[in-house]
Formats: structure tokens, C-alpha cells, sequence
């Protein structure tokens, strides 16, 4: 099975880690995994300012502040994993690299916002769901 986790290096990634690592029937070490982690893209006028190269570098950089210790947490369960980063809106980039990726399914930490804040300020989850076609299991 060709699965992706979605993270973001908060608590709600750390929750789903350990329902991954917890229910091993459900989800062993041989399945096909990627790890996803999106950055948001800085404005336009502030892209303009800073050269390509240390854009990248940045992004790099937070790319590992985010995956070192999810790496290092997968592999201690026994479980390796692809990592890749994209740029944009957290929700629809995700759904997109689900979708195009060709994955089983999607797991993802949820933040567990109720709907009047999710009406209000929207959602990554609310996106994930609305723009991918691939089945998400949500972990909260």
C-alpha cells in the first residue's frame, strides 16, 4: 500500500506518528510511505527581494527542522519513508500531491478547530477533503 503522511511538525503529527507506529497490523514497515511536509510561499514583493538560491536554502532548511525528528521516529519503529516538501497552500498542495502521487491513502494530524473556527479562518483538513480523491484518515 502507498500511503503519505501529511506533517507539519506539531503535536497533531506527533499524535498521528504514534497511532501509525501503534496499530501495525493496520500499517507494517513494507508498505510504500511518503512523508510530506508544505511550506507556505513567501509574498510575491518579498520574493523579489531575497535571491532564488537563499529562498531554497530556506526552504531546505525548514524542510529538515521539520523531518529530522520524524525520520528519526519512523525509523526507530522500523519504517522508512520518502520525505519531499512542496510550496503553497497547505491544503490543496497536499491533495494535489496525493492525487498525483497515485497513494492508497492519506494520513494526517488533525488540529480539532470547531466549525465556527473553521468557517471563519477555513482549514487544511477542510481543503485536503474538498480537492483530493484519494481516502484520508484523519488523526486527532
Amino acid at each position: 500500500m502507498k500511503i503519505l503522511l501529511a506533517v507539519d511538525g506539531s503535536s497533531y503529527t506527533q499524535k498521528m506518528l504514534a497511532y501509525l507506529t501503534a496499530h501495525t497490523k493496520l500499517f507494517s514497515a513494507h508498505c510504500d510511505y511518503t512523508v510530506l511536509t508544505v511550506h507556505p510561499a513567501v509574498p510575491p514583493r518579498a520574493r523579489v527581494a531575497v535571491d532564488k538560491a537563499a529562498l531554497d536554502s530556506y526552504y531546505i532548511d525548514e524542510t529538515a527542522t521539520v523531518m529530522t525528528p520524524i525520520t528519526a521516529f519512523l525509523e526507530s519503529h522500523g519504517i522508512t519513508a520518502t520525505n519531499e516538501w512542496q510550496v503553497g497552500p497547505a491544503g490543496k498542495t497536499i491533495a494535489k500531491f496525493a492525487d498525483d502521487g497515485g497513494f492508497d491513502l492519506l494520513i494526517m494530524g488533525s488540529h480539532g478547530h470547531g466549525a465556527l473556527a473553521n468557517l471563519v479562518m477555513g482549514s487544511v483538513v477542510t481543503q485536503v477533503l474538498a480537492n483530493s480523491t484519494v481516502p484520508v484518515l484523519l488523526v486527532r
